[in-house]
């Protein structure tokens, strides 16, 4: 992804440097999400941080620019050596985030970016960002076998614009511990790759990207001589026209500073042979053929200018989280009512399959890259790796956002477009950035109440009474074949110590709703696990005092799995007390 950022005067907003300034202190904005497991769902402290593009880059210890407009300063940057040397990237202050950035937050989940801000420091267009579950380290995710859910707001987001939520697989410390140049981190939003080897990084691996950069006129984009690479999971690529999930996977894993072939250019010809699927395999309803489905006013089946909860599930071939990803699905979730995915032109497909997506390139005639840089299972072990949140508002200085709103490729004069070619009702033109900026500046996306966890466990309070119902009514129907795993936990417990070994792995297991039947799994499972009080019956009390520390200590079941935690913790002190 192409982002333009801010353009400005002397403490311009839009540059990138791997040491940190100290003329702003940091400041970061609250926005705290959840982790579900079973009825509950317990919140986690992230704050999110702006990516290093956008940030103020001045030679260290002074107030003079390294990079302005879209070029480097000749002085402070001859060569990399020394632009790495001299320059760095400051900190965003509290106001920064409004005035400069036109980011704003509620403290409690919700976020809202603006498109185009007018600072006192300059103009800043778009934005994109990331959590942190610490002050050095990105929140990451691990979401094989689980569902992500969030709330967005579309609705002020015309063509040529993308809110986009996704998933990228850079370092969860920013690259910070790997390159001794890079002093910022996650901390500073260090560490950006995609799966499109993103050429307008400033800084790759510690280093300036100053080596044969070419900028572009009236922005602050530019490209230098590297591009950065890693899979990416886009969740949701939207505007009030048209939306998108697509997955991306590469051959390499984890961040990779490309150069050459390995980059696979477009302006090169060389887009199918770099080491990532720029293409992906994509589900966009407009594209597969139903045009009625999502789109501004109540005629569509999700209404675009209107709030929705999107849901996602990454389902694996043996229903555990280290199995191999082979489906991503998706439903929705409006005024209380649960909406789920189109079936596509060319077959019964409603979601992302490797099935799916060979029939899709082969109905359309695009080259099926997504088959041979690795299909599901390549993003799957991206995913097992574990990947970092990115939330964005962009848009297209490339090709103007043509292949998610309007006709892509455009066909010639006097041809029809071809299949697949039409993703949306935009014009040619409509996303242009010199138009869109001039007409559009005041639109937004709004995320909030993002939340993961196992099936069923972060969606069910968005429906109403009766969807609730219904839903909770299917889920129990679909226990014998789905999830007889409830039922086998706690048959298996009498005939073991602990199913599958281990308590989080034995409550990983159990289903998620309804809640009586995830209660009474777990129980047994905290009750019978290895970890558990019964396999520790008999022992002295030092060894019991020993156990009920180390289960104190275990962060995931105080965060994750608070109830089980407890229901354990319980059980030990009474063994300790008839042990003494």
């Amino acid at each position: 992804m192409i982002y333009k950022l801010a353009i400005a005067g002397m403490f311009v907003a839009g540059a990138a440097a791997q040491h940190v300034g100290m003329q702003t202190e940091e400041v970061h904005l609250k926005m705290p999400i959840k982790k579900c497991i079973g009825g509950a769902c317990v919140p986690e402290a992230t704050v999110a941080t702006i990516d290093s593009n956008w940030r103020w880059t001045h030679k260290i210890d002074t107030t003079y620019n390294c990079y302005t407009g879209d070029a480097w300063n000749e002085t402070f940057c001859a060569t990399p050596e020394e632009c790495t040397a001299n320059c760095g990237i400051d900190g965003v202050s509290a106001s920064d985030w409004k005035a400069t950035y036109g980011i704003t937050g509620d403290s409690a989940g919700a976020i809202n970016i603006s498109f185009v801000t007018n600072g006192t420091n300059g103009v800043n267009v778009g934005a994109r960002m990331y959590l942190l579950e610490t002050e050095d380290k990105y929140k990451n995710f691990q979401l094989l076998n689980k569902e992500f859910t969030f709330d967005v707001d579309a609705s002020n987001l015309p063509c040529g614009v993308n809110g986009a939520l996704y998933f990228v697989e850079m370092d969860q410390d920013g690259g910070k511990a790997k390159f001794e140049t890079n002093e910022a981190g996650a901390k500073y939003g260090t560490g950006y790759c995609d799966a499109q080897c993103p050429h307008d990084l400033k800084w790759i691996n510690g280093e300036a990207n100053s080596k044969d950069w070419n900028g572009t006129e009236g922005t602050a984009v530019g490209r230098g001589h590297y591009g950065t690479c890693c899979a990416e999971l886009d969740i949701w690529e939207a505007n009030n026209i048209s939306t998108q999930m697509t997955v991306h996977g590469c051959t390499t894993e984890g961040q990779h500073r490309c150069e050459g072939v390995e980059c696979g250019d477009n302006d090169k010809g060389e887009r199918f042979k770099g080491v990532c699927d720029k293409d992906g395999c994509d589900y966009n309803p407009y594209r597969v053929g139903a045009v009625d489905f999502y789109g501004p006013g109540d005629k569509f089946a999700v209404n675009s200018l209107k709030p929705m909860t999107v849901v996602t599930q990454f389902k694996t071939a043996d229903g555990t989280d280290t199995g191999d990803l082979v489906e991503m699905s998706r439903f929705y979730i409006q005024d209380g009512k649960k909406i789920e995915n189109p079936a596509v032109s060319y077959g019964k497909y409603t979601s992302l399959t490797d099935e799916m997506c060979t029939a899709q390139k082969s109905e359309f005639g695009d080259y099926d890259d997504f088959t041979v840089k690795g299909g599901m299972k390549a993003m799957g072990e991206a995913m097992g790796r574990g990947m970092q949140l990115v939330l964005s508002l962009w848009d297209d200085i490339e090709v103007g956002m043509i292949w998610l709103d309007a006709i892509d490729p455009a066909p010639k004069k006097g041809e029809e477009p071809g299949p697949g070619d039409r993703r949306g009702t935009c014009s040619q033109d409509s996303g242009k950035p010199e138009y869109v900026e001039k007409n559009s500046p005041h639109a937004h996306v709004i995320y909030s109440d993002i939340k993961y966890g196992a099936f069923g466990s972060t969606y069910l309070d968005k429906l109403s009474p009766s969807e609730r119902a219904k839903e909770e009514a299917a889920f129990a129907a679909k226990a014998p074949k789905e999830h007889k795993h409830a039922k086998s936990a706690t048959k298996s417990a009498k005939k073991s110590a602990c199913p599958s070994g281990s308590l989080s792995e034995c409550i990983g297991l159990c289903p998620a709703v309804p809640a009586s039947a995830y209660k009474t799994c777990v129980s047994e499972c905290a009750s019978r696990c290895v970890d558990g009080a019964a396999a520790w019956k008999g022992a002295p009390a030092d060894a019991l005092e020993a156990k009920l520390a180390a289960v104190k200590a275990k962060e995931q079941w105080l965060t994750m799995e608070e109830k089980a935690a407890t229901m354990l913790e319980n059980e030990l002190q009474k063994e300790i007390a008839s042990s003494k």
